[in-house]
C-alpha cells in the first residue's frame, strides 16, 4: 500500500477515535447548568469588580441562582440590575442604596508640597515605596493615577492640581479605586445630597498637620461639638462622621475651621 495514503487513514482512524472518546466524555461529564444563570450574567454590567463578594459577575449570578445570594448586591448595576435580576429569579428585589467613591484628600497643590521629585514607574505604588511617598503629607493622595487604571467606568481621574477627583455622574461605587490606593484614601459610601464627609485621612496631630497641608484636618473637635446627633468622633487627631448617624443637617460643615468637610453631591 502506499505510504502516503497509509498514513492518512491511520491519522483519519485515530481522529475518528479521538473525537469518539471526546462526544462520549462530554455526555459523561455533562453537568446541567441552570438557564438563569446566563440570563443574569447579561442583564448585569459586566464588571467584573468584585463589589458584591464574588469572583465576577457570571460567579455571581451563579451563586445567586444556587446558593440564594441576594439580587440587589451587585453595586455598579444599581436598582436597575438588582430589578431584572429579581424578575429572572421571580422574587422582589428589595432597597438598593446607590454607592459613590470618594477621594479623601483635600491637599491640593496649592495647600501641600513635594518633599522631592520622583523620576521612575508613574505609579502610586511605585512611589509609595520610596520614603513613603512624595508629597509632603504622607497621608495625602499621591496622584499617580493608579486608581484611574483601576476604574472600568472612566469614573476617576487626578486633576492638574494632583487629587484624584470622582466624576459622581460616571462613578457606580465598585470599589475598584479604593482597592488599589496605597493609602487608602479613598472611601466608597452611600450617596446622599446632604451628608458630609472629611476629606483628609492625616492622623498627625494639628500643628505637624497644617506644617504639611493648609487644608488638612487639625483633631480641633468642633466638628463633634457641633454634630446633634453624635455621628462625628475624634480618633487619632482626626475626625469620622458615621453615616448611619448623621441626619445631613451640615452644622459640621459651619464649624470646620480648616474647610475640610465637604458635601460629596456638591462638589
Amino acid at each position: 500500500m502506499n505510504p502516503i495514503l497509509l498514513a492518512i487513514i491511520i491519522v483519519t482512524v485515530i481522529g475518528l477515535i479521538g473525537a469518539v472518546i471526546l462526544v462520549a466524555a462530554s455526555i459523561v461529564m455533562y453537568v446541567p447548568v441552570d438557564e438563569r444563570v446566563e440570563k443574569i450574567t447579561e442583564v448585569l454590567p459586566g464588571a467584573n469588580c468584585g463589589a458584591c463578594g464574588c469572583a465576577g459577575c457570571a460567579d455571581y449570578a451563579k451563586c445567586v441562582v444556587e446558593d440564594g445570594v441576594p439580587v440587589n448586591k451587585c453595586v455598579p448595576g444599581g436598582a436597575a440590575a438588582a430589578q431584572a435580576v429579581a424578575a429572572i429569579m421571580g422574587v422582589e428585589a428589595g432597597a438598593s442604596t446607590p454607592m459613590k467613591a470618594v477621594v479623601r484628600c483635600s491637599g491640593t497643590c496649592d495647600k501641600t508640597s513635594k518633599k522631592y521629585e520622583f523620576e521612575g514607574i508613574h505609579s502610586c505604588q511605585s512611589v509609595k515605596g520610596l520614603y513613603g511617598g512624595d508629597g509632603a503629607c504622607a497621608f495625602g493622595c499621591l496622584g499617580y493615577g493608579d486608581c484611574v487604571q483601576a476604574c472600568a467606568f472612566d469614573a476617576i481621574h487626578v486633576s492638574d492640581l494632583g487629587v484624584a477627583l470622582v466624576d459622581r455622574a460616571k462613578c457606580t461605587g465598585c470599589g475598584a479605586c479604593a482597592a488599589v490606593c496605597p493609602n487608602t484614601i479613598i472611601e466608597i459610601v452611600p450617596e446622599h445630597k446632604r451628608k458630609p464627609v472629611i476629606l483628609c485621612q492625616n492622623q498627625d496631630k494639628g500643628g505637624q498637620t497644617r506644617k504639611v497641608c493648609t487644608a488638612g484636618c487639625i483633631g480641633c473637635g468642633k466638628c463633634a461639638k457641633a454634630c446633634p446627633k453624635g455621628a462625628i468622633t475624634v480618633e487619632n487627631n482626626l475626625a469620622h462622621i458615621d453615616q448611619s448617624l448623621c441626619v445631613g443637617c451640615q452644622l459640621c460643615v459651619k464649624e470646620c475651621p480648616v474647610g475640610v468637610i465637604h458635601i460629596p453631591a456638591q462638589m
